[in-house]
């Protein structure tokens, strides 16, 4: 899908998309201290929870910059995705995800989504899983 309007944040996606932000499936790049980048892709109306990312990954979260993120990722700013990243980005998915039907990802820029189901983000984008590292945006 290619809105007329840009889609760079959860709120101007879901206008330009039709549909409440909390289905717009955001693409967060982490770095970890190893020095390799992982994607949680999580519903749009949640955050980050440091302590669950710590438990799950050993490691404090600390979100990519964004000077770094199209070198790292393969994707820009606003429109990072889970798919077509570069070698060696693994995709996490939140379970945030799993209360809809449907979620829309960014599809590699700032001016795009794509409607899947979260079985078919999970098999597209050859997520490692689902891991639990979000609480609700206003906790």
């Amino acid at each position: 899908m290619e809105p007329a309007e840009p889609t760079p944040t959860v709120e101007l996606a879901a206008r330009s998309l039709g549909t409440e932000p909390e289905r717009i499936a955001k693409s967060l790049a982490f770095s970890l201290k190893c020095g390799s980048v992982i994607i949680i892709v999580a519903a749009g109306d949640v955050k980050i929870d440091n302590a669950a990312f710590k438990s799950a990954f050993g490691e404090k979260a600390r979100m990519l910059p964004a000077e770094e993120t199209l070198l790292k990722t393969g994707h820009p700013v606003g429109g990072v995705c889970p798919f077509a990243l570069n070698e060696g980005v693994k995709v996490y998915l939140d379970e945030s995800l799993k209360r809809f039907d449907t979620v829309y990802p960014a599809a590699g820029n700032n001016q795009s989504g794509i409607k899947l189901s979260p079985d078919e983000l999970c098999r597209i984008s050859g997520a490692e899983g689902y891991v639990a590292v979000t609480k609700p945006a206003n906790a």
